[in-house]
């Protein structure tokens, strides 16, 4: 049986401006993905409680309150203490570029910065689930 991409959209932490993550959510489900959108303000523990019962193959952050720093790493250890070692993780948001480059050497994927475009982020999207999920699970 055919299983679409599915992603995990979330806003975390007191950031309270979805609109990005909104964009990007309704980009991906036009893209033909399954996406699950959390809402706003939610904990690390969220994210990863929801990831696991929605069986997601992907969870995108956006975060624009400049905690990326703390959450991304929350959020990875979490996913590793859960078994979500084939999940990817990746977001987007306000985030300087040393940052990113800490971050990605710690398991997060890529980050976009505001003024990426969707279709840069529906083709990563694309390309790392072709890379790490069978062919025929993915429609």
């Amino acid at each position: 049986m055919d299983r679409k991409i599915r992603v995990l959209v979330a806003k975390a932490g007191l950031d309270g401006h979805d609109r990005g993550a909104k964009v990007v959510a309704a980009a991906l489900r036009d893209a033909g993905m399954e996406v699950i959108y959390t809402g706003l303000r939610k904990t690390p523990e969220m994210i990863v409680e929801a990831a696991l019962q929605e069986d997601v193959d992907a969870i995108g952050i956006s975060l624009l309150s400049g905690a990326h720093m703390t959450i991304f790493p929350k959020v990875r250890q979490l996913m590793k203490e859960k078994g979500l070692n084939d999940v990817l993780l990746f977001g987007g948001g306000i985030i300087p570029q040393s940052d990113m480059d800490s971050l990605k050497k710690s398991g997060v994927g890529q980050l976009f910065t505001p003024g990426a475009s969707t279709t840069e982020i529906i083709e990563y999207v694309r390309t790392w689930a072709a890379e790490h999920r069978k062919e025929t699970e993915l429609a």
